[in-house]
């Protein structure tokens, strides 16, 4: 659920005594793995959605001592659908606050941004250009998205790749694209 979907207000409680802190954006390099699996999500959302703008990373501080922060895939807005990126069974012994599982968490971060750009936009994202279905996060041995169309299924392509599944045109707008912004 969006932070800002839910306020409980009780009938003559003023809002003031409901204190929820603010969410903010991620601190650059708080969270490097998180952002480093964001960055391979945000090329495929370019590649499929131009007009979509990149998503973020939101921190949620924690609403009572003692509870860990939450960290959400948003719009640049700083709105979001879905739980947390980083519950707290992806800590290990050693207190660091990321998977140490680079395919783990970037399936996580996949699929928040998937339901992100879903509920938010109420658009199917990715979309699997030959059998127009929506695509799906799945692990094995990398983390692909998924088609389900055809006989069984199919991989599009591994999560940050997507633009090279798409139709000829397309990808070769991609490349102009991406030599342009290259040049000096």
């Amino acid at each position: 659920m969006s932070h800002f979907s839910y306020r409980p207000l009780l009938h003559g409680t003023p809002a003031s005594a409901f204190h929820t802190p603010e969410p903010r954006r991620a601190e650059p390099g708080a969270w490097p793995g998180f952002e480093k699996a964001l960055e391979a999500v945000n090329r495929d959302l370019t590649a499929t959605l131009p007009e979509h703008p990149p998503l973020v990373l939101m921190l949620l501080p924690a609403q009572e001592t003692g509870e860990p922060e939450q960290l959400y895939v948003a719009l640049p807005d700083g709105r979001w659908q879905g739980n947390a990126v980083h519950p707290e069974d992806t800590t290990d012994n050693s207190g660091v606050p990321e998977p140490i599982d680079p395919a783990r968490l970037l399936a996580r971060v996949a699929d928040a941004a998937q339901e992100t750009v879903m509920e938010m936009s109420w658009q199917v994202w990715p979309v699997c250009p030959y059998h127009k279905l929506g695509l799906h996060v799945r692990t094995a041995e990398a983390v692909v998205w998924w088609c389900g169309g055809g006989d069984g299924g199919h991989k599009a392509a591994e999560v940050g790749r997507l633009a090279g599944s798409l139709p000829g045109k397309r990808r070769r707008e991609l490349r102009r694209e991406e030599r342009a912004r290259r040049k000096p």
